[in-house]
């Protein structure tokens, strides 16, 4: 295989066959292509593309290079959620156990924060002994006893991928859309799944800003999961502002045991029940999304969703008296309230400028290998649209040091702007994605507008 001459291919526009990608593939997981050619190739994919099969191909091949979870005799539906990542999302936190009680198994498998985005991992292990490098065979375990399993990507599955990555991440070359959808996809088939949700962000805030990318996102993954034999079904929603009030691993995971308590920001619980109705219409456990968001808030106020938290800590070496006890969690050691600068109208909470905050107190990583300190980030109680005076608390810094104190007041400085007035937020959940198009999101059955369907409930996918 001349590899240089597959990378002119590319260059120049062409498209390489699935035969090509197979060996490609297998050759680089086998160590035969160096990093410097497959750089080069990336860097023509970002700018020339891949076509569906060629983005299939390339998918197909990654999951083949490791294992996959055999639950085929679990006897029941197996949906995961995947978000595209944002600031302040902890939803994978609520929906896991949440669904999960209610008997879907969800073997979910999440990856860690990078640049101004949280990661669900760094939010997990912030929890005293939690575990998320589980073997396959130990999530296999954990799947027939408890219904979930919380995880990362291990040297098993779709190993290749991995490696792709690490190169995408220091060529900048993540931002490729079949490059993104080829690399997510291969990691969902690897879990054995009846069924995924997809979680794409919008807004200044998301990975891919654009509401178009995120169509065009949405769409190449539901094609990708039913060639697959998946359904796949996406929901946009809002980034524009961070999701809930806490931004930073520990304050995360606090926020989300509160949901599970019924006391969570009514944006988090409204992002964790329209997620979580999609899984439980896709997993035949509700005919509607009425029925299943019904049954989801049973769940939480009825403390079923907590109590499923605490197993999943308990099973992956976690305290699991966290869940009652929330105070034995990482705590910041300096503590202190941003006043508003003036009077005036809440006009902008930007997520990148929080997120970068998180970074800066020492809660992110700049690099794939640093460190983080999961006590440290941000309760910010300002909305966009919230009427302030001068001096009134916005928000609050938990930091390590007075140094990440200041680091975090300049970032809430930069972050909130007020102003005279303020333009509305992006809708919370704009628009549902299926293999039969895209509609505006609402809560009950179809009707027709002149740009898209709305979609208010209904059956099936």
């Amino acid at each position: 295989m001349l590899v240089p001459r597959l990378i002119e291919r590319k260059r120049d526009g062409d498209r390489l066959s699935p035969g090509e990608w197979e060996a490609i593939t297998r050759s680089y997981g086998a160590g035969e292509i160096p990093d410097y050619q497959m750089a080069a190739l990336l860097m023509a994919i970002y700018f020339r593309g891949m076509d569906r099969e060629e983005t299939a191909a390339l998918m197909g091949a990654m999951l083949g290079s490791g294992a996959s979870l055999d639950l085929g005799g679990l006897g029941k539906a197996r949906i995961d959620k995947h978000s595209t990542g944002g600031v302040g999302d902890k939803v994978s936190l609520l929906l896991a156990p949440i669904v999960s009680s209610l008997g879907i198994a969800v073997p979910m498998m999440s990856g860690r924060g990078l640049g101004h985005t949280g990661g669900t991992l760094d939010k997990l292990e912030s929890i005293p002994g939690f575990r998320t490098g589980l073997s396959l065979d130990e999530a296999r375990r954990q799947l027939e006893t408890i219904g979930c399993a919380m995880i990362g990507q291990t040297g098993e599955i779709a190993p290749v991928d991995k490696r792709l990555y690490a190169l995408r991440d220091a060529t900048s070359t993540v931002e490729s859309i079949p490059l993104i959808a080829a690399s997510i996809m291969s990691k969902k088939l690897a879990e054995g799944l009846t069924g995924l949700v997809l979680d794409i962000k919008r807004g200044s805030g998301a990975f891919l800003p654009s509401f178009d990318r995120g169509v065009e996102l949405a769409e190449l993954m539901i094609a990708l999961g039913q060639a697959a034999g998946v359904p796949v079904v996406a929901l946009m929603t809002a980034m524009d502002r961070p999701l809930g009030r806490a931004c930073g691993n520990a304050l995360e995971v606090e926020e989300a045991i509160q949901c599970l308590h019924g006391e969570g920001p009514p944006d988090v619980m409204e992002v964790t029940y329209t997620l979580g109705a999609e899984m439980l219409v896709l997993g035949g456990i509700a005919r509607s999304v009425d029925e299943a968001r019904r049954r989801m808030e049973v769940c939480v106020s009825s403390g079923k969703g907590a109590e499923q938290f605490e197993r999943i800590i308990e099973a992956q070496g976690g305290d699991p008296s966290v869940v009652d006890d929330p105070s034995r969690l990482p705590q910041a050691k300096v503590v202190e309230f941003y006043a508003s600068p003036r009077q005036g109208v809440v006009a902008r909470v930007e997520p990148r400028a929080i997120g970068r905050g998180v970074t800066a107190l020492g809660g992110g990583r700049r690099r794939m290998e640093d460190a983080v300190d999961p006590s440290v980030g941000f309760v910010i109680r300002a909305r966009p649209g919230d009427v302030v005076k001068v001096g009134e608390p916005l928000a609050t810094v938990f930091s390590r040091d007075e140094a990440g104190l200041a680091a975090g007041m300049a970032a809430l400085s930069e972050g909130i702007t007020i102003a005279d007035e303020a333009d509305p937020p992006l809708p919370l959940v704009s628009h549902r994605v299926t293999r039969d198009g895209i509609a505006v999101y609402e809560a009950e059955p179809w009707v027709r507008t002149a740009e898209y369907p709305v979609y208010r409930g209904g059956f099936g996918t």
